[in-house]
């Protein structure tokens, strides 16, 4: 079955054709972001069920019990392409165009110097854009993109078409797999999007690093 994840009203994600894998951040010693841990598989089946609201017992699957106790999965992110509230920042040889309603706090963007933006203006050293364009590349919800003077599309890495429930944070779907409503109509399929698993996100379905204040554990 060809991969995609299903929305279920007030209920769990639906997940098709695709096993589940668990990652994690990779941080120094100063808890700065610096890479994505290997893929681990949990479970493969059709479909899995994964939970939503925050609160199964059988993390990350969904129990079908803790999401009838009040959970409200009302979605209310955008259903606009993101280049259509993307910004573009220019650089040297290239444009980083940012997109703050897609931002799930992950920090990637930034280590304890400065982050992206204030790498901008530094750009012209190679050095330097280098290490723009991995922090970018490397942000789990698609909020920032790297796009090469010249090029239709931006630089992304090829990330695979892989579901990975983050510990301790959102469900990232990688590779474009569509993700589609409970009204049954689709959202942009992007290489990075990141999904709520803690149940209090305000852009449900996705992520908006509500999941820290919160402290959720999927543990």
């Amino acid at each position: 079955m060809e991969p995609r994840i299903e929305i279920e009203a007030n209920g769990p994600y639906l997940v098709h054709g695709v096993a589940l894998t668990r990652t994690a951040q990779v941080e120094t010693e100063f808890g700065e972001p610096v890479d994505w841990a290997p893929d681990e598989e949990i479970v493969a089946g059709e479909p899995l069920e994964v939970c939503r609201c925050g609160r199964s017992a059988s993390m990350p699957l969904c129990d079908r019990e803790a999401c009838r106790d009040g959970f409200d999965g009302a979605e209310t992110a955008p259903r606009a392409p993101r280049a259509e509230r993307a910004y573009p920042y220019k650089g040297d040889g290239f444009t980083m165009t940012d997109n703050q309603t897609l931002c799930t706090q992950a920090g990637y963007c930034g280590d304890r110097f400065r982050n992206v933006w204030a790498m901008l203006g530094d750009s012209d050293d190679p050095e330097v854009r280098e290490h723009l364009r991995t922090m970018v590349q490397l942000c789990p919800s698609g909020r920032i993109e790297y796009v090469p003077e010249g090029a239709e599309e931006p630089d992304e890495l090829d990330l695979g078409r892989r579901v990975a429930a983050v510990v301790d944070g959102p469900l990232w779907v990688r590779g474009r797999v569509p993700v589609v409503s409970a009204d049954g109509t689709a959202y942009e399929a992007r290489n990075r999007v990141t999904l709520c698993r803690c149940g209090h996100s305000d852009n449900k379905p996705l992520c908006d690093g509500t999941h820290k204040e919160v402290g959720f554990t999927d543990g």
